[in-house]
């Protein structure tokens, strides 16, 4: 039986698992996190309910397909629950890995170790009631930097102005290396946090850069900025609200000053000027001006980052994939087509039957439905691989759990997921949508039980189940 392995659980990875499903293969989806649903579940913003909740109906269609299995809380690596080679001895006549980018970029600047430092993404995780991260101390206090200009930067900073329990939030500053024109948030989602902007402020920011700016050809006048990025702000109507949100332009952190507690208290910050490139792009050059902006916690949204604990070969800008054959000819628009196979440098060839999908082929790239469109054109290659590919008798469902339970390793499978949607239910209504009632791993595993053993005691009991 040729059965396919799918390494992770986030919108490439199911939509690639319904696919290859549906051509008839056994699919086994390996997840590191209990629940499925990976950045598309703990990387949406809380409160994007229909988005979260149409993408939840979509994965649990893909787990009803009877020829999907789930193995939950089996992170793949060599340092962790199965490494690649345990993987492989399983048998699969080919592995998507659709792992993410689970990583994020280091600041590598002198005090980042401070807490209160803290990668966008986690801290999105933490709030996002990732099950792994719900433990850790993200405590964001009053006075926030926020370094980034991305979707990512303006969420943590909707949260921390508008959804945060504890509001307490007195501002928060968004460091960008570059200038007002280089943003590269939606107005979408800028909507949100708008009328937290001083009109005053932004002006008085933009006139700071605005000699830099010119520098590089680019008129960075209120007008036109506000007109581009900041609409909200031309209505007569428009009035700041607490707290604050500010942007600090042209500036690259540079080092970071603790207290006696460890607590950051100051980013120390280099002035950056900007330089035209010959293609018409700029780039910031960092100056040996600094200054330092008075804060308590900062959350960096640099990028994201492979794990290379997973096993695949790396490459310069994450796992390796096959080298285009036929690169774009300099007079053709035709953009060159992704490679999903895995690619072993040392060898110089690929690695049979296995590929990446998603943010583990690409990082940072995209939201849930190019994710989905990657994760569905990589199956279509595995697919097409299979059809000719040995037999090679994947182990069944049955005995990767036999071994799975051997090592000590506490599964969660299809059932355990639908036992625990049912004590989620039995809890009754949540006050956040799409949230949990039950959060931490040893609460959803003792939830789990509990709706086991009742069922059960049901099956035993008649009259229990007839009540």
């Amino acid at each position: 039986m040729k059965g396919v392995f799918v390494v992770g659980a986030g919108p490439a990875g199911m939509f690639a698992a319904r696919q290859i499903a549906l051509a008839g293969y056994e699919t086994y989806i390996f997840n590191r996190d209990i629940r499925p649903g990976g950045l598309a579940q703990y990387g949406i913003y809380p409160l994007k309910t229909k988005m979260k909740s149409g993408l939840r109906k979509q994965f649990d269609q893909t787990l009803a397909l009877p020829n999907v299995h789930y193995f939950g809380h089996v992170q793949i690596g060599a340092a962790y629950d199965l490494s690649l080679a345990d993987l492989e001895a399983f048998r699969p006549a080919a592995i998507v890995f659709a792992s993410g980018a689970q990583g994020a970029k280091s600041l590598g600047l002198p005090g980042e170790n401070a807490h209160g430092v803290y990668a966008s993404k986690d801290f999105v995780y933490n709030y996002n009631q990732l099950e792994s991260h719900v433990p850790r101390d993200f405590s964001a206090h009053k006075r926030i930097a926020v370094i980034g200009v991305g979707n990512v930067a303006i969420d943590v900073a909707r949260w921390l102005l508008l959804d945060k329990p504890a509001k307490y939030t007195e501002s928060v500053v968004i460091v960008a290396r570059r200038g007002p024109l280089e943003v590269k948030f939606d107005k979408k989602e800028i909507e949100h946090v708008e009328p937290h902007i001083s009109r005053d402020e932004l002006a008085a920011e933009l006139e700071r850069v605005k000699d830099r700016c010119a520098k590089a050809n680019q008129d960075v006048s209120p007008e036109k900025v506000i007109a581009t990025h900041f609409p909200h702000m031309n209505d007569p109507a428009f009035a700041t609200i607490p707290p604050r949100l500010s942007f600090r332009f042209l500036s690259s952190p540079k080092a970071f000053v603790a207290n006696d507690e460890g607590r950051v208290t100051e980013m120390i910050v280099a002035e950056n000027e900007l330089v035209l490139k010959s293609d018409g792009s700029t780039s910031a050059r960092t100056t040996d001006a600094t200054s330092a902006i008075d804060v308590d916690t900062v959350l960096f949204a640099i990028g994201d980052t492979h794990d290379p604990q997973i096993g695949l070969p790396m490459g310069p800008d994450g796992y390796a994939t096959r080298p285009d054959a036929n690169p774009t000819d300099v007079a053709s628009t035709s953009p060159i087509a992704p490679s999903f196979e895995v690619w072993d440098p040392a060898g110089g060839d690929v690695r049979p039957g296995q590929f990446v999908v998603g943010w583990a082929r690409k990082a940072s790239t995209g939201l849930a439905g190019l994710a989905r469109h990657d994760g569905e054109l990589g199956a279509s290659k595995a697919i097409e691989f299979l059809k000719d590919a040995p037999d090679p008798n994947t182990f069944i469902e049955s005995e990767i759990r036999a071994r799975l339970t051997a090592n000590g390793l506490r599964i969660v499978d299809k059932q355990d997921l639908a036992q625990l949607a049912r004590a989620e239910e039995r809890e009754g209504p949540l006050t956040t949508p799409n949230s949990f009632h039950f959060i931490e791993e040893e609460a959803i595993f003792k939830a789990i039980d509990a709706e086991r053993n009742r069922a059960a005691h049901a099956e035993s009991t008649p009259e229990v189940a007839a009540d």
